[in-house]
Formats: structure tokens, C-alpha cells, sequence
């Protein structure tokens, strides 16, 4: 009976173990950056100059990424890379973050240009 129990509890922790992994690799931690001097990087409801703006955030602010970024690129392909690296894969693509703009608890997602973030 000890080691049936035992045994359960390995596998519930090593499953457990995965679960946080795969969770962790869901965002990844970049920041805001190269805004100049005064100013703020905006969020967009999506990919375009034009689109809505959801928030704004200032140098240094870090940011919770999806991941996802337009014409086909994820963080996760870039990943690897130096920081210098990944901030040049990003220079012209915009970038989906998971953010919470009215800081209500109403997390939602957007979209910064990757001009102006970079790893974290």
C-alpha cells in the first residue's frame, strides 16, 4: 500500500512539475525600450498605427508577451538568439501582449511595435 501510494504521489508531482513548466513558457518577460525621451509606447487593440489604443506604458515598463508577433513569428522561434538578436527579429513587427490597462484585473490582450521593446 506504501509504495502504490508513493508511486502516486511521483507521478502527481512530476506531472504537476510539467504543468508549471508549460505554464511558465506561456509569456515571456520583455519590456518597453528605445521610446523616446518623454514619451510612451502604446498598446493597440491590434496590429496597426491606426487601431485603438488601450494603454500607454513608459521606458522600463515591463511586459507580458504572448509570444505571437505578425508575419508569422514567435518569441519561441527567437529564443535562443542574444538580446540584441531578438530585438532586431521584432524591429518591425508588432507583438501581441497580455496586459491589464484599466489595472482592474480585466486582463486583456493588445499589440506594441517591436521597435520599441526588448527582452527582459
Amino acid at each position: 500500500m506504501r509504495k502504490c501510494l508513493a508511486a502516486a504521489l511521483v507521478v502527481t508531482t512530476a506531472l504537476g512539475a510539467q504543468a508549471v513548466e508549460a505554464g511558465a513558457s506561456a509569456f515571456f518577460g520583455w519590456q518597453v525600450a528605445n521610446v523616446p525621451w518623454g514619451d510612451t509606447l502604446n498598446v493597440r487593440k491590434y496590429p496597426a498605427n491606426y487601431s485603438q489604443k488601450q494603454a500607454a506604458y513608459p521606458n522600463g515598463t515591463p511586459l507580458q508577451m504572448t509570444g505571437r508577433c505578425t508575419k508569422g513569428l514567435t518569441l519561441d522561434d527567437i529564443a535562443g538568439l542574444s538580446a540584441w538578436q531578438q530585438s532586431q527579429a521584432v524591429r518591425y513587427r508588432w507583438c501581441e501582449v497580455w496586459h491589464d490597462p484599466t489595472q482592474t484585473g480585466d486582463w486583456t490582450t493588445g499589440w506594441v511595435y517591436g521597435r520599441y521593446i526588448s527582452p527582459h
